[in-house]
């Protein structure tokens, strides 16, 4: 199933990078549509994501070590009543989008991507560095830990890797006909990341909690098609770089923490609405 989405991801950014090359002369531009300056839209969507290996360095009294080439992947929700019910909304891996238009088809757009990152417990990661607990020193053998057992580490952005972003798009119109426009858009984003890191090491009470950890930086592209002028549907691909230095791993205040950095992909789908739509006469 990753690789299936992969494919979609890659899929995605091709056509439409071919689109917007081609936009140009395949489009009638006295029948086309813009997105005029002081329109705006709000999106709700979901994703699934995946993620480069990673190195993951810990530090705190008595240790100091990196695993190294750290697996990890996304965890959707099952289908439910979650994807569709106010008060469970936020359970499955959402993304939300408020856009206003700076300029005509150039839009400031605020997001979440609420993504969840899961280490895969069921792998062997190479070791580097020292840990004074002879216990959990034991547990690393030949330069290698493994941590299937989850009592070396369990180690989790689940609710969630939350990147906060800001960003600009260019949008382009694809086609227009009566009540139905295709938009092309193209950008960029940079913002905070939130987790809220669901950490276990070496038997410690879990962490769980919100704090901002670190930066993200993104590149994007979506297909947005526009019903009645109002109703739009979406579907967005994400790809872009993310380096947390500060990630919690107890629940008090001690300096303990963890570190890391890697690449990350999008694809993500959803619904929105399109106000203050000033169209052309």
């Amino acid at each position: 199933m990753k690789k299936f989405f992969e494919l979609v991801f890659v899929f995605f950014v091709g056509i439409t990078t071919v689109f917007g090359q081609n936009q140009e002369t395949t489009i009638d531009n006295n029948n086309t549509s813009s997105l005029k300056k002081g329109t705006m839209f709000v999106f709700w969507g979901w994703n699934r994501a995946g993620f480069s290996k990673s190195d993951i360095r810990f530090k705190g009294n008595g240790y100091d070590f990196t695993l190294n080439n750290v697996v990890a992947h996304d965890r959707p929700s099952e289908l439910s009543m979650a994807y569709i019910d106010p008060t469970r909304l936020s359970i499955p891996q959402f993304n939300f989008r408020f856009a206003y238009f700076l300029k005509d088809n150039l839009a400031l757009v605020v997001s979440q991507d609420h993504m969840k990152y899961v280490m895969d417990q069921n792998q062997v990661a190479n070791f580097s560095g020292h840990i004074s607990d002879p216990t959990y020193a034991g547990m690393v053998q030949n330069g290698q830990v493994n941590l299937s057992d989850e009592q070396f580490l369990t180690f989790e952005h689940t609710d969630g890797l939350n990147y906060v972003n800001l960003g600009l798009e260019k949008y382009k119109n694809l086609s227009s006909k009566k009540n139905f426009d295709i938009f092309w858009a193209y950008g960029g984003g940079i913002g905070a990341l939130m987790p809220k890191s669901n950490v276990k090491l070496f038997g410690n009470e879990r962490s769980d909690r919100y704090h901002l950890a670190g930066f993200g930086l993104d590149a994007r592209t979506s297909i947005n098609a526009v019903f009645w002028n109002h109703i739009m549907a979406r579907v967005e691909g994400k790809f872009g770089y993310i380096n947390m230095p500060d990630i919690k791993t107890t629940l008090n205040n001690k300096p303990d923490k963890a570190s890391q950095d890697f690449v990350f992909y999008q694809v993500n789908f959803g619904v929105g609405y399109v106000f203050n739509r000033k169209l052309k006469k």
